[in-house]
C-alpha cells in the first residue's frame, strides 16, 4: 500500500500533507469565551502531545477571545464555525491559524466567498467538511426523506456546487456512504430518511420496504446522475461507491443452508453495488420485490441514467463475518446490528462480533473478481473493552493484533490479484459507538475520556495501537510487527 502524495499545508508553523509527519489535533470542550478555562485545557493537551487544536466558535465573544487565546499557547488554532459566516470571518481577524466551515450551513455563496478572500488574504487554510449521511428535519417531513423523486434534483443541486468548488482539490468522490443499509430496516433510519413522523425508539423504526427500495432507487438514480454529470464536466475525478459489506458463509454444506446464503449476500451486499457498477438491475431482485409485494416506480430515462453513470472504483466497511442457516437450533451473532449466527471457528469481540482476518481476503477477493475495478477498504476495526494498566497506559495488544492480522490478508489478497488502492481504519479516536451508543464500546488509537455514566473530561491519551499503527503508516505497511 502507498501513502498518497497529497498537498502540502501550513497550519500556524505546522505542515501536514506530502510526506510531512503525522499531526495530532484535539478539540477543546470548554467555552472558547473562558479564555481561562480554555487556555488551561489547551496546555493540558499540548504537554500530552496535542500539535494543532480546534475550538468551537459559536458566537462573537468567542470568535473576539481566539486573539487573547493565541497569546497564551504554542500549537496552531483551528476555529470550528457553524451557520455565520461573520463569526469566521472575525475568527481569522483574531488570530485563528485554520477555519473549520461546512458551506451547507453557512449560507449563500456570496457569504462562503467572504469568507474564502478573508482566509486568502491571511494565508490561512480552511478545512471544508461536507457532512452526509443523514437528512435535514425539514426534507424528511415534507418530502419523506428520499422515497421523494424530488431529492434526485436536490442532491444534484449540491453536487455541482461542491463539484466545482473542490475540483482542484478532491479527485476521488463516494456518492453515497454505506448505501446498501437501505436494504435492512434500520435503513430507514440511517440511510433513506423514510421516516415520517416518527419519534422514536430506533429500535420502533417501521419497516416499509416500498418505501426504502423505492427511496434506494432514487438514491441509484442521483448517483448515476451525479456520477455521469462529473465524468461530463471534470474529467479528472473518479467516482466510486461505499458498501457497508456483510460477508456471510453458509453454517453447514447443506445445500438448504447455501442457497439461504447466497440469498442473503445478494440482498445484503451485492444489490446496491450491483446497481453502481453494471447500472442496471440484477435478475434475482425481480423474484424479491415479487415476493415482498414491491413494485419500483420508474421513469422512462431512468435506465439510460443508470447505465451511463457507473462507478470508477468500489469501497467498503468490513468488521467481521457471520454464517446463515435454515436450521433453528444455531446460536445468534451477539451485540450486532446485522443478524447472523455464529461461526464455531472464529473468535468473537467483547461485543460478539466475529472476527475473521481471512474473510476480509476471501470478500476482496469475491468482490474483485466480480467487478474487475479498484477497491478499497474505507473501514475497518475493533471495538473493545478498553481499561487503563497499573501504570496508567491503556496496552491494547488485542486491537494491535486485530489490524495486524487484516493487513497481513489484504496483502495476501493483492497477491491474488486484488487491485486494492488503499486502506483506512476506523477509527483514529474514541467516539461514541454508532451499533450500541456507547462510549464503552471503543474503537480509537486515542483514548478519550469520557464514559456512560457521562463523567469525564474528554482529555486524550494513546494507546499502545497509536504507536504502532504510526509505524505502519512510517513504513508502509512493512513493518507489523
Amino acid at each position: 500500500m502507498s501513502r498518497a502524495n497529497t498537498r502540502v499545508v501550513k497550519i500556524g508553523d505546522r505542515v501536514i500533507g506530502g510526506g510531512n509527519p503525522i499531526l495530532i489535533q484535539s478539540m477543546t470542550n470548554t467555552k472558547t469565551e473562558d479564555v481561562e478555562a480554555t487556555v488551561k485545557q489547551i496546555q493540558a493537551l499540548t504537554e500530552a502531545g496535542c500539535d494543532i487544536i480546534r475550538c468551537a466558535v459559536p458566537t462573537m465573544e468567542a470568535a473576539k477571545a481566539l486573539s487573547e487565546i493565541k497569546k497564551q499557547i504554542s500549537i496552531p488554532l483551528v476555529a470550528d464555525i457553524h451557520f455565520d459566516y461573520r463569526l469566521a470571518i472575525a475568527a481569522i481577524e483574531n488570530g485563528a491559524d485554520k477555519i473549520r466551515i461546512n458551506p451547507g450551513n453557512i449560507g449563500s455563496r456570496d457569504r462562503i466567498q467572504a469568507v474564502v478572500d478573508a482566509a486568502k488574504e491571511r494565508q490561512i487554510p480552511i478545512r471544508v467538511g461536507v457532512n452526509s449521511g443523514s437528512l435535514e428535519k425539514e426534507l424528511v417531513e415534507k418530502y419523506n426523506g428520499w422515497a421523494s423523486r424530488e431529492l434526485i434534483e436536490f442532491y444534484m443541486n449540491y453536487c455541482k456546487a461542491i463539484f466545482e468548488r473542490y475540483k482542484d482539490k478532491v479527485k476521488y468522490w463516494l456518492t453515497f456512504n454505506e448505501i446498501n443499509c437501505g436494504t435492512m430496516p434500520m435503513g430507514a433510519i440511517l440511510e433513506t430518511g423514510t421516516i415520517r413522523g416518527f419519534e422514536g425508539p430506533t429500535d420502533k423504526v417501521p419497516d416499509n420496504k416500498q418505501e426504502r427500495f423505492q427511496a434506494l432507487h432514487h438514491q441509484f438514480v442521483a448517483s448515476a446522475e451525479a456520477v455521469r454529470y462529473a465524468h461530463d464536466h471534470y474529467p479528472q475525478f473518479k467516482m466510486g461507491c461505499m458498501i457497508c459489506f456483510i460477508t456471510s458463509y453458509a453454517l453447514t454444506c447443506d445445500p438448504a443452508d447455501e442457497i439461504a446464503n447466497q440469498k442473503a449476500m445478494q440482498i445484503s451486499s451485492w444489490f446496491c453495488s450491483d446497481m453502481h457498477v453494471r447500472g442496471e438491475y440484477p435478475s434475482y431482485m425481480k423474484r424479491y420485490f415479487a415476493e415482498n409485494n414491491i413494485t419500483i416506480r420508474q421513469e422512462p430515462e431512468d435506465a439510460a441514467i443508470l447505465k451511463a453513470g457507473t462507478v470508477d472504483f468500489y469501497t467498503f466497511s468490513y468488521y467481521m463475518s457471520n454464517c446463515i442457516t435454515t436450521h433453528k437450533d444455531a446460536d445468534d451473532v451477539g451485540g450486532n446490528i446485522i443478524a447472523g449466527k455464529k461461526n464455531p471457528y472464529l473468535k468473537a469481540s467483547d461485543w460478539g462480533w466475529q472476527i475473521d482476518p481471512i474473510g476480509l481476503r476471501y470478500t476482496l477477493n469475491a468482490i474483485y473478481d466480480r467487478y474487475r475495478i479498484p477497491l478499497m477498504v474505507v473501514e475497518n476495526g475493533l471495538g473493545a473493552y478498553d481499561k487503563k494498566d497499573a501504570d496508567g497506559k491503556i496496552h491494547d495488544s488485542y486491537r494491535i493484533d486485530y489490524l495486524r492480522a487484516h493487513i497481513e490478508q489484504m496483502a495476501e489478497a493483492v497477491k491474488d490479484g486484488v487491485d486494492l488502492m488503499g486502506y483506512t481504519p476506523w477509527g483514529c479516536i474514541d467516539l461514541v459507538s454508532a451499533s450500541t451508543g456507547e462510549m464503552a464500546k471503543r474503537y480509537g488509537f486515542i483514548y478519550v475520556n469520557k464514559f456512560d455514566d457521562g463523567t469525564g473530561d474528554l482529555s486524550r491519551e494513546k494507546k499502545d495501537s497509536f504507536y504502532w499503527y504510526q509505524k505502519v503508516i512510517a513504513t508502509n505497511g512493512e513493518d507489523l510487527g
